[in-house]
């Protein structure tokens, strides 16, 4: 099927992080003409790492009117997404969502593939208890006709893919449709391969309550083991103040410092439960294994006593088992940097785009 234009949609453009990479990677792609986002809140230098130096046409809006405190307009996003509706004929038409841009409105002669980069408005779904506490409980109420709007969105694309099988189950039990686990890709060029490790752990990710950094730090609080954690967050001061000498605080480094550690560290610990996880992935590039919990996008990336040790419950116990069988555990660093390649940008794009193309012929 031959379709005239190529556009972007997103939910909205403000840090650059893993969603942010995928849209480079599918800019370079397809070569995105226009991109539809509710509110743009992105640096122009940030942009350009996206979309190079061509100027591209960003059309968004008027949740923009929030500034950077449009997260609190989610009762809404459904009358925003209205103004986003797509009038170009003739279109392919790519949304990377993670909130309600799947339900954007388009021409009939277009197609429209979603890839859920997560599981969609989850803040009204499984973490609604972390999203409306404290204040914001008293909107709780919203959370009905927001999961029954997310479930009419989710009609309107043409198709879906997702970014693992955790997120491609969840769409399928709560959109009833069937979703393509397409993994995304890790820059392999980013990274060195490193079979000389030191003796320390290292974990890197945001410090927010549902990382789990809680039983990180209680666990190697009790084996005296050197931890390296990296990032930033709202529990940096609790989680500092509770942690013992072996465990060290970075903060946030750029990824050309961080990276010394993923190569050295005989382990990276992750307590967390990730819809797909780049960041477990980015130390199996070095060489380097893996503890995660087992669960979500874990599930994708980690092979249990091969690239890393999978956990079963995010608890104490649990976690300490799992560092004791690693420990026991010869881990061939070349065979976990072997099975990284897997997720290369290359093999995303080729994976992608035969998809993709699937679908397009399937819908003349």
């Amino acid at each position: 099927m031959k379709l005239d234009k190529t556009i972007l949609v997103m939910d909205w453009l403000d840090a650059f992080a893993g969603s942010e990479l995928v849209v480079k990677y599918l800019h370079q792609l397809y070569n995105f003409e226009k991109v539809y986002v509710l509110t743009n809140r992105m640096p122009e230098e940030n942009l350009k790492k996206i979309f190079g130096e061509t100027p591209i046409i960003i059309k968004t809006s008027s949740l923009s009117f929030f500034g950077n405190n449009f997260r609190i307009a989610l009762p809404f996003f459904p009358l925003f997404l209205k103004q986003l509706k797509i009038k170009e004929d003739n279109s392919l038409i790519i949304s990377v969502t993670h909130s309600v841009v799947k339900g954007v409105d388009y021409k009939s002669n277009s197609r429209h593939i979603s890839y859920l980069v997560a599981r969609n408005l989850k803040y009204v779904w499984e973490e609604k208890d972390l999203y409306f506490k404290g204040i914001r409980k008293i909107g709780s109420f919203i959370i009905p006709f927001m999961q029954r709007f997310d479930v009419r969105m989710s009609k309107k694309p043409t198709a879906i893919f997702s970014v693992s099988d955790f997120v491609s189950s969840w769409a399928l039990q709560k959109y009833s449709r069937n979703v393509t686990t397409i993994n995304p890709p890790v820059n392999v060029s980013d990274f060195s391969f490193c079979k000389s490790k030191d003796n320390f752990f290292v974990s890197v990710g945001r410090l927010e309550p549902y990382k789990r950094y809680d039983i990180l730090i209680d666990v190697f609080n009790k084996n005296g083991k050197k931890l390296i954690i990296i990032g930033d967050g709202s529990q940096m001061k609790d989680l500092k103040a509770i942690a013992n000498n072996n465990i060290e605080f970075k903060g946030y480094l750029f990824p050309e410092k961080s990276k010394f550690y993923l190569e050295k560290a005989k382990a990276f610990v992750f307590c967390g439960k990730e819809d797909f996880g780049i960041a477990l992935l980015e130390p199996q590039v070095c060489g380097t294994p893996v503890i995660a919990y087992g669960s979500g996008g874990a599930l994708d990336t980690v092979i249990h006593n091969e690239t890393g040790i999978l956990f079963n419950n995010q608890t104490e116990s649990s976690l300490t088992k799992a560092i004791t069988l690693f420990e026991k555990t010869e881990f061939n660093y070349d065979t976990i940097r072997k099975h990284s390649l897997n997720f290369s940008v290359d093999i995303f794009k080729e994976k992608f785009n035969y998809n993709l193309e699937k679908i397009l012929e399937e819908s003349k």
